[in-house]
């Protein structure tokens, strides 16, 4: 500034306008790029809330199946990190529709002594068969259940022990220990039945728990449609969320275990006979033993 000084009053005051507007033309330049008027990068911290009940992080899935994270579109130049093992969210693989024109009634936790029995019932009155989602720990206490299931012509999915929704995070050791006990408890009860599917429960699915249920044998399994049946809200908006939303290929969330499951039983008897006038609903293949 001391140049300034020896200027008149009046170039002096041009010159230090000058200076005012090359510093804002350069600050909106920055801006415009990304940058902080610091020479940091804008970044937002904005999160997206998330069901306590789908604990997965950023990308956890929606009631109907959809993630809140955007994934790379095909135009993209940038590759896509290779995943590795961890409790991050990844689906890539995951089934989330029959694939068919056909819509897949699925059952999780079971099975249960008091509901799976009325659930199979009112399947067998509909001609419907289903795909059930066992726990270890349901089919090592109700192997009947499990026997009674498969012969009415379901498919088995296996669910984990004890519906660890963390399971993705351990080791995949750890994974690969509890879906083979799980699996061999379901085998204890009807030996040489086909375990085409696994289901994580919560829907927290990482690279791991995807990764070693294909190692095994068996599809990832997610779904189109989530009544949130497990909160108990009543039979009608179990049965207004399944009729409203579902088209051909859904694949239908519910639960016959896990707590208390009347609401989903008498939704289901509400449910079919709609259903199956407008669909072919049916169990999604069973695989090979």
């Amino acid at each position: 500034m001391g140049g300034l000084r020896q200027l008149n009053p009046a170039t002096r005051s041009l010159a230090i306008a000058a200076a005012v507007v090359i510093a804002l033309l350069g600050s909106a330049f920055a801006i415009g790029r990304g940058i902080a008027p610091t020479g940091d990068p804008i970044t937002s911290n904005a999160t997206t809330p998330h069901s306590p009940d789908q604990p997965a992080p950023s990308g956890a899935p929606t009631p109907d199946g959809s993630t809140t994270t955007p994934r790379q579109g095909d135009g993209d130049s940038a590759a896509a990190p290779d995943p590795t093992p961890s409790s991050d969210y990844y689906d890539e693989g995951t089934r989330r529709t029959t694939e068919t024109s056909a819509v897949a009634l699925t059952f999780d936790d079971g099975p249960d002594p008091q509901y799976t029995p009325q659930v199979l019932r009112s399947l067998r009155t509909y001609g419907v068969t289903a795909t059930f989602c066992v726990t270890g720990e349901n089919a090592s206490a109700y192997p009947e259940l499990v026997q009674a299931i498969v012969a009415d012509g379901h498919t088995l999915c296996n669910h984990t022990w004890n519906h660890d929704i963390a399971l993705g995070s351990r080791s995949p050791d750890e994974i690969r220990a509890d879906l083979t006990r799980t699996s061999n408890a379901i085998h204890a009860a009807v030996p040489g039945a086909p375990i085409a599917y696994y289901r994580q429960p919560g829907g927290a699915w990482t690279y791991s728990v995807v990764s070693t249920a294909e190692e095994l044998g068996m599809t990832p399994l997610h779904w189109t449609i989530d009544p949130r049946d497990w909160e108990s809200p009543g039979a009608d908006p179990i049965m207004t969320t399944v009729l409203d939303g579902v088209e051909p290929g859904s694949i239908v969330l519910l639960h016959d275990s896990g707590g208390p499951r009347q609401d989903t039983v008498d939704a289901l008897n509400q449910i079919l006979p709609e259903l199956t006038a407008r669909f072919l609903v049916t169990a999604l293949p069973p695989g090979v033993t």
